[in-house]
């Protein structure tokens, strides 16, 4: 396999990547952590073209594209630990070549960290994860975090009505988003374990399936039996990555990442060439960003890098793999071009 690392600039505490089509081409977007620190989106051949997506922001945590609509997303800013009350809140950014894109506030809530979009009988219903419902300092977590939802109107400035869904998830850290034949199901990760989401006939369906401190966690059938691995981060900003395998009802653990690490911070799935991968990164120590494959009856781990990435998003081009990384610790805005050298 072949790996293409292109710097395309630095970014003071680089944080939130994701990877989405704009004006039908593979786009790449990378904002800062910092407050006062810019957004970018990256195009063309080697993603040489940047635009911005907005000059002075901060506390981005995540940018998730709008389901069924075209050039437009969703995404957290002014999320702070340190900040006490909070301002996190979710913003809509829609696209034109003519303007660039332009931002709007959608709704306000505290310590809103991790979201997604459920596209779910003809609505777009937005689910939102608070890592606490409040704070006093930045390493108060006397208070839990919960789970929220609530529809996203056509145009998006008319707010948000949220509902609980759940509560009483300490340090609500982590999500996963896996497709199923029933529509969208969520993993949440906290002090509490791990639960999964989805949507039923008529209302939503909250299940646990781990119960110890999980920070992060990915979902996907990596050695080929036809069950889902679960990889892990643990416990929160962890020092531990652990490969999980279902068995007898139960999740047994059954690959360590080995070495020393902390500060394990971005999971992801990817499909390297017809061979499912989990992609990884750890923002301290030595701060990979490494694949684990399922390699003659064992589980191989694969270092790519060492930029210390906070988060990871992975899109397709053609035959080739594209993995977009806020690389935290080096302060930089990355993509990571692969391509199949067999």
């Amino acid at each position: 396999m072949k790996i293409k690392h292109i710097h395309c600039d630095e970014l003071y505490r680089a944080y939130a990547a994701q990877v989405m089509e704009v004006d039908d081409e593979l786009a790449v977007l990378i904002a800062s952590e910092e407050a006062g620190y810019p957004g970018y989106m990256y195009r063309g051949e080697n993603f040489e073209h940047r635009e911005l997506l907005w000059e002075k922001g901060g506390g981005c945590m995540s940018i998730i594209p709008i389901p069924n609509k075209k050039n437009e997303f969703l995404a957290v800013m002014d999320f702070y630990l340190k900040v006490s009350p909070s301002q996190s809140k979710l913003v809509w950014g829609k696209y034109h070549k003519d303007t660039g894109w332009v931002i709007h506030d959608v709704m306000f809530l505290p310590y809103l960290h991790r979201f997604d979009i459920y596209p779910i009988e003809g609505k777009n219903i937005v689910v939102c994860a608070t890592i606490a419902d409040d704070k006093q300092y930045k390493d108060d977590w006397s208070l839990p975090g919960s789970i929220y939802s609530g529809e996203l109107p056509e145009d998006p400035r008319e707010g948000i009505k949220l509902s609980m869904i759940e509560t009483g998830f300490y340090r609500n850290h982590g999500y996963f988003r896996k497709e199923t034949l029933d529509g969208p199901l969520g993993y949440f990760t906290s002090d509490q374990g791990i639960i999964t989401l989805n949507h039923g006939k008529k209302d939503w369906k909250v299940e646990k399936i781990m119960d110890s401190m999980i920070s992060e966690v990915a979902v996907m059938d990596l050695n080929g039996d036809g069950v889902d691995e679960l990889i892990t981060i643990e416990p929160f900003h962890g020092n531990t990555i652990k490969v999980y395998e279902a068995k007898d009802g139960a999740y047994e653990a059954v690959y360590t990442f080995p070495g020393e690490l902390d500060f394990g911070h971005a999971l992801v799935c990817a499909d390297l060439f017809g061979k499912p991968a989990f992609v990884g990164g750890i923002r301290r120590v030595n701060c990979e960003l490494f694949t684990i494959t399922y390699e003659n009856g064992q589980y191989s781990l694969n270092v790519i890098d060492h930029g210390g990435p906070a988060n990871l998003a992975v899109g397709y081009r053609g035959d080739q793999v594209i993995i977009a990384a806020a690389n935290h610790t080096r302060n930089e805005a990355a993509v990571y071009i692969l391509e199949n050298e067999s």
